[in-house]
């Protein structure tokens, strides 16, 4: 199941809607895979409660039995640390912000949701998203899973790792200044 993590998003949804996988294994795939690539990759900075996550799977593959599935049902989605996602923490990566809360998600994240993607968890971001590194004084680095003694860039690093690391088959991003594009280049990590 883990080498599914590796595949497009298209193909995932497709093994879904054929009934090959469900969403409670993909879930549960992603949450060990979380777990496993964490000490090393650091590409999640927050991670939802297990129980939530696997019960969301739950209604997520009756709705695809049922014949009511939506075109990402039941596919766990990171979130990159600048966006808002209800029910996580809403700290753009910076210490003063450490315990302010999201009340609501973002228009990207909602119609995510709307699609039927599940927040699984944040990913890593430099503090407010200013450097090309995905490092701050909250959680520390992202790493590269092609190298991990360089970072992954900036500022959806860890997004990037979580993508390219096969932790996730759908996170957010954004490019204001070369964030998608910079973790193409890794650049060396310190911290």
């Amino acid at each position: 199941m883990k080498e599914l993590l590796y595949r497009p998003l298209t193909e995932v949804t497709t093994r879904f809607a054929r009934k090959e996988i469900s969403p409670v294994e993909l879930m549960r795939t992603t949450l060990e895979r979380i777990r496993e690539t964490q000490p090393t990759l650091n590409a999640f900075c927050q991670i939802g409660n297990d129980d939530d996550l696997l019960e969301a799977a739950r209604a997520a593959e009756k709705r695809i039995g049922a014949g009511a599935g939506r075109p990402l049902e039941g596919i766990p989605l990171g979130v990159k640390e600048l966006e808002d996602a209800h029910g996580f923490r809403s700290t753009h990566a910076s210490v003063p912000f450490k315990d302010d809360w999201a009340e609501h998600d973002s228009a990207q994240v909602e119609r995510l949701k709307a699609a039927g993607a599940i927040v699984v968890g944040k990913t890593n971001a430099p503090e407010f998203g200013y450097t090309a590194l995905s490092k701050n004084l909250l959680f520390g680095v992202s790493r590269s899973p092609w190298n991990v003694e360089r970072t992954p860039g900036g500022s959806s690093g860890g997004s990037s790792a979580a993508i390219s690391g096969g932790v996730v088959t759908l996170a957010t991003a954004s490019d204001g200044g070369g964030s998608c594009a910079s973790p193409l280049r890794s650049r060396a990590a310190s911290g």
